[in-house]
């Protein structure tokens, strides 16, 4: 669980609360200049990769096909998530993610060299985020974990919108090599904070993280029925809908940039609301609505709406990205304190995965259908799976995590 902190006095932190706690702080900077480093080097492979070879497809697999490498780690290694010193683990990662940035920025490495760095700087991503997620819930008391993510979930956006803009513009001045050695040092500045401000914790029992480890966890979890229901709104409903945004280019064409812009601020607004606003009870009760916002409006594109209308829908259908928050608060509350890392590396990078996979169901089916009617329907079967799985959802507010491993 969450540490019980004292220190801070309001039982529910604003975000200038959260960023006086010097080991959140540090988190939170070193997570920031990590997101900020990663949109870097994957526009800087993009941008090399389109001049190399031209192609969309190669293009769009160099900047976002790291995602695909997140579920390995889930899968094998993400039990290092929870070793007993989670510091210096996060340290290593960072220091695999600077050797990564800097190998990337060697002229004239093969493309498929590059890919396969791409992977495997992936893989440890995703046993960086199980990590850091690990200790945010000890740095944090139980009533700041919500904000605490929130505040992350917020930046992670505005940091990646700046990361392309910044990296569009140093692009006129440096080679794309150029931007690698500047992913590269962002990288290694988040190795310094990380470094300089989060302290060695102890307090989980000694484990020897390996593939055996991670897989009897892992089968525990998805064995009980309350995570692997809160496990499936995580990643289904969001990825569906990813899978609509990623129709935005050929459904609107030259408006597509409104609809992307209205989708950023959506999401913006329902995780300022949800996190800083609602109070626990209300965050549990937003959840279900939540998710049927997250869906619903898109249902109107089957009317072909003016360009307009339809970033309104898509506006309003954002926010319900939101009910992530309370959901993954409720998974916290039913891990065992010293799965906890490895739980939310789990659930983060099967999000991930879903939302990659949304994205590839989308374009195949919008390949033999229309746009309009692909969108409708992924939107539809999101309704369903939030609707029919609404019930075994309720289930998990009776449940408390166990004692020791998960138990069903």
């Amino acid at each position: 669980m969450p540490s019980d902190d004292t220190n801070a006095p309001d039982p529910r932190p604003g975000y200038r609360a959260l960023l006086r706690n010097r080991e959140f702080a540090g988190l939170y900077a070193g997570f920031t200049l990590t997101v900020g480093a990663s949109t870097l080097s994957g526009f800087a492979l993009g941008t090399l990769v389109d001049r190399s070879t031209g192609s969309p497809f190669l293009t769009a697999v160099s900047m976002y096909g790291a995602t695909f490498a997140t579920v390995l780690g889930a899968t094998t290694l993400m039990s290092v998530a929870d070793g007993s010193r989670p510091r210096r683990t996060l340290v290593a990662l960072q220091c695999v993610a600077l050797a990564g940035a800097c190998a990337q920025a060697v002229p004239g490495m093969p493309l498929a060299a590059r890919f396969a760095l791409l992977l495997l700087l992936g893989f440890f991503q995703s046993l960086n985020t199980g990590t850091r997620m690990g200790l945010l819930a000890e740095v944090v008391p139980a009533s700041a974990y919500v904000p605490a993510r929130s505040l992350m979930n917020i930046t992670a956006g505005g940091t990646s919108v700046l990361g392309f803009t910044l990296g569009a513009v140093l692009l006129r001045h440096l080679t794309p090599q150029g931007l690698f050695l500047a992913a590269g040092a962002l990288t290694a500045a988040a190795l310094a904070v990380t470094a300089a401000t989060v302290r060695e914790r102890s307090v989980r029992p000694p484990r020897r993280p390996g593939l055996r480890e991670t897989w009897t966890a892992n089968a525990a979890l998805l064995s009980r029925g309350g995570p692997r229901a809160l496990l499936l709104n995580l990643w289904v409903p969001n990825g569906l809908i990813v899978g609509c945004e990623a129709l935005f280019i050929p459904y609107a064409g030259e408006n597509a940039g409104v609809l992307l812009a209205a989708a950023s601020g959506g999401m913006l607004l329902g995780d300022l609301t949800v996190g800083r606003l609602l109070t626990a009870a209300w965050r549990r009760r937003c959840a279900f609505p939540l998710r049927l916002l997250l869906a619903a409006p898109y249902l109107l594109f089957a009317l072909h709406p003016p360009t307009a209308v339809a970033a309104v829908a898509v506006f309003v259908a954002s926010a319900g990205f939101a009910a992530t928050l309370p959901l993954q608060e409720r998974l916290l509350a039913l891990t065992p304190e010293q799965v906890r890392g490895q739980v939310q590396g789990v659930e983060s990078a099967g999000r991930m995965t879903w939302q990659g996979i949304g994205a590839a169901i989308a374009g195949a089916t919008a390949q033999v259908l229309s746009p309009t009617v692909t969108i409708t329907a992924l939107a539809a079967v999101s309704v369903c799976v939030t609707v029919a799985s609404r019930p075994y959802l309720n289930r998990t507010r009776a449940l408390k995590a166990a004692p020791g491993s998960p138990r069903r």
